[in-house]
């Protein structure tokens, strides 16, 4: 396989904050009108169109690297591969059937609890070992689930948990991810994502297809645009910045939620969302934090004098 070597690019850390905080605006746009029209047209059929426009930025931003796409789908672990993306499209599909539902603050709030459930998935799955004040930052962003959920105070309601299951295909879908990077170049992995999610979604969506008014084409096109911007703006992104620096940034997600539900919607959090949410966001960026200071420490030791 014949990759063009590129320059290591220059490092920008406020360019690549700058450019997660747009990432996560668009996201959050992109939900929106996606609720907006689920009221009309299928799901499967946004979800369609979105990866038809996907797979076509994909493949034009692989072929900028590379002409041989045969040994670039060649995957070490291509049954994990294609579970990881159907599991992608089963989490899409759940996202925006809960957010057909409710309101997309109490969608987020709930989702913001996937790193969460990936620290714990990475035990068992992983083999990586988890401190007690991760697991305790675990248990505290389930009481923050709880505490958006309510169980026992009123009933709970179907779509909540199906955001909720939505939460834990996407941390699952992590876990399976951070596994096949061990295995496969990121190359591979966006070349099976889109592959699978466009095939995938090939099956129910045109079935379905209901002929949309010409407001449904703009909004159709505006979220398949804007999912591409996002997921570009990632990229970039993670070209210029550590991830490491860049992951607490992806939980501005939940106020642009906030935002956007307001400014589309009028919808405005309760007080138990907005407390479970803030509970899950701290505890995820403790999480985050005890991950850094673990890598860093033995780095530490290892250097230090006897």
């Amino acid at each position: 396989m014949t990759i063009t070597p590129k320059a290591p690019p220059i490092p920008r850390p406020i360019w690549g904050v700058g450019l997660v905080l747009a990432a996560m605006l668009a996201f959050a746009i992109m939900d929106g009108l996606a609720k907006i029209l689920s009221q009309s047209l299928p799901v499967p059929q946004i979800m369609w169109v979105r990866n038809i426009f996907f797979t076509a930025v994909a493949i034009a931003l692989l072929a900028n690297q590379t002409t041989d796409f045969k040994s670039l789908a060649t995957s070490a672990r291509p049954i994990l591969q294609f579970s990881r993306g159907l599991l992608l499209v089963l989490e899409s599909a759940a996202f925006m059937v809960a957010f057909k539902f409710m309101p997309l603050a109490d969608v987020h709030a709930v989702a913001a609890a996937s790193p969460l459930i990936v620290v714990a998935l990475s035990v068992p799955i992983l083999g990586e070992k988890v401190g007690p004040r991760r697991w305790a930052a675990v248990v505290a962003g389930f009481v923050g689930v709880l505490l958006i959920i309510r169980p026992g105070f009123e009933k709970i309601e179907p779509p909540i948990l199906i955001a909720l299951t939505a939460a834990v295909l996407w941390g699952s879908y992590q876990i399976i991810l951070r596994y096949c990077a061990r295995f496969d170049r990121t190359e591979t992995t966006t070349l099976w994502t889109a592959v699978v999610g466009l095939g995938a979604t090939s099956v129910v969506g045109p079935p379905l297809w209901v002929w949309p008014e010409t407001n449904g084409w703009i909004l159709l096109i505006a979220i398949a645009m804007l999912g591409c911007a996002a997921h570009i703006a990632m990229i970039k992104a993670l070209a210029t910045t550590e991830a490491a620096l860049l992951q607490p940034y992806s939980y501005t997600l939940f106020i642009w939620a906030v935002v956007v539900g307001y400014v589309m919607f009028g919808h405005i959090p309760d007080r138990w969302t907005l407390t479970g949410a803030a509970i899950i966001i701290i505890s995820g960026i403790y999480a985050w934090h005890r991950e850094r200071v673990r890598k860093v420490e033995p780095q530490h030791a290892s250097t230090s004098r006897p």
